[in-house]
C-alpha cells in the first residue's frame, strides 16, 4: 500500500515536471519571431541530448519488455543527468520567462530522485543491486554549459531536451506503476 502511494506520488511529480517543461518551451517559442521559430524547428531534431548516452529502451516494445526495476533505474539516471543542467535551465528560463522560484526545477528533481530511490530500494527488498549502469559516471557533466543567455539555439535545445527527458521518465514510471498494480493492460 505504501509503495503504491509512493509510485502514484512519483508519477504525479514527474507529470508536473513534464507539464512545466512543455509550458516553458511553449512560452519560449511564443517569445520568438516567426523566422527564429522556423529555424529552431529544423535544428532540434538533428540535435542530441546529454541523456542520449544513458542506455534506455528505444521504443514502446522495448519499454514494455523492460523490468520494473530497470525502468526505475533508467528514470533515476535521467533525473540525475539533470541535477546540474537544471541550475542552468532555471537561470536561462527565469531570465526570459516567469516560472516562479528559479530553483523550483532543481528542487522538484531532487524530490523525485529521492522518491525513485525509495522505490528502487523497495523493489530490491534486500537483494543486491545488479545494475552495472548505475556505477558509471554521468557523461559530459558540462554538456549544457555552453548555453548562454543570448544563444537562442542552445536555450531552445536545453528546454527541448528537458521536455523530452521528463516525458521519458513519465512513461517509464507509468509503466512501472502499472506493473506494480499487476494490471494486465500495461500498454503505452
Amino acid at each position: 500500500m505504501e509503495n503504491q502511494r509512493l509510485f502514484n506520488n512519483a508519477v504525479i511529480r514527474v507529470q508536473h515536471l513534464h507539464q512545466l517543461a512543455a509550458k516553458m518551451i511553449n512560452d519560449f517559442e511564443d517569445s520568438l519571431l516567426p523566422e527564429e521559430r522556423r529555424q529552431l524547428s529544423k535544428i532540434f531534431p538533428l540535435s542530441f541530448c546529454n541523456s542520449d548516452y544513458i542506455e534506455a529502451p528505444t521504443g514502446k516494445d522495448e519499454t514494455q519488455k523492460s523490468s520494473m526495476l530497470k525502468l526505475l533505474h533508467i528514470s533515476s539516471r535521467l533525473i540525475e543527468s539533470w541535477e546540474f543542467p537544471s541550475q542552468t535551465l532555471s537561470g536561462t528560463v527565469s531570465n526570459s520567462l516567469t516560472i516562479g522560484n528559479p530553483n523550483q526545477i532543481t528542487e522538484k528533481l531532487a524530490d523525485l530522485k529521492m522518491g525513485i530511490s525509495v522505490l528502487i530500494k523497495g523493489c530490491l527488498d534486500g537483494q543486491p543491486n545488479m545494475d552495472d549502469n548505475d556505477s558509471l559516471p554521468l557523461p559530459f557533466e558540462d554538456f549544457y554549459l555552453t548555453t548562454g543567455e543570448s544563444n537562442l539555439r542552445e536555450n531552445f535545445r536545453l528546454l527541448a531536451c528537458f521536455k523530452k527527458d521528463m516525458h521519458k521518465v513519465e512513461t517509464y514510471l507509468r509503466v512501472a506503476n502499472c506493473r506494480r498494480s499487476l494490471d494486465s493492460n500495461c500498454t503505452l
